[in-house]
């Protein structure tokens, strides 16, 4: 099963303004859909169903309290003028997310798993298969927009399923803050 440790977005506003953004942004890519937004703490890839009860164990071993997030901007990786990824960041609680990201990498490690770069709080929004040029202008009015807040209060170990229509997530399990 391909997998993954997320934080999701909640906030219906939050979700709104992000909906917004996307009609709004005239590109030749996919939108993320709404409900598919979410923070990749870690990304797991192919593992068994064993592998996965190992991780739902280590996983369930960390404490966190809960922290709000405030949304704000957008950007593209790698960079506005090649995008492959268009994203919305943080302006708030971006560094307790990393935290969070560098806590859930620790428990996982004696299991082989490591992130392969830093993690860097963003939401991907749109995802770019096709040379689209450069999108600059077309993002640069969102770059102080807020979009939000949120409090994060859970992390997800979940499943991703490819299908030619998208990507189908489901939960494996649900680590609370305490």
């Amino acid at each position: 099963m391909r997998t993954f440790v997320a934080v999701e977005i909640t906030d219906d506003t939050v979700l709104d303004s992000i909906r917004n953004v996307q009609s709004e942004i005239k590109i030749s890519a996919k939108p993320v859909e709404i409900h598919n937004i979410h923070f990749t703490l870690i990304f797991l890839g192919e593992i068994t169903e064993e592998m996965a009860k190992k991780v739902q164990a280590q996983l369930d071993t960390i404490q966190f309290s809960s922290f709000d997030i405030g949304f704000i901007g957008v950007g593209a990786f790698p960079k506005p003028k090649f995008p492959r990824v268009i994203w919305i960041g943080l302006d708030q609680g971006g560094e307790k997310l990393v935290e969070l990201a560098k806590l859930v990498e620790e428990k996982l490690a004696p299991l082989g798993f490591k992130s392969d770069k830093p993690f860097k709080p963003h939401a991907t929004i749109f995802r770019i298969k096709n040379k689209t040029g450069d999108i600059t202008s077309q993002i640069s009015k969102y770059s102080s927009v807020k979009f939000g807040a949120q409090k994060v209060s859970s992390i997800k170990f979940k499943q991703s399923v490819l299908t030619p229509s998208g990507p189908i997530y489901s939960d494996i399990g649900v680590i609370n803050a305490k």
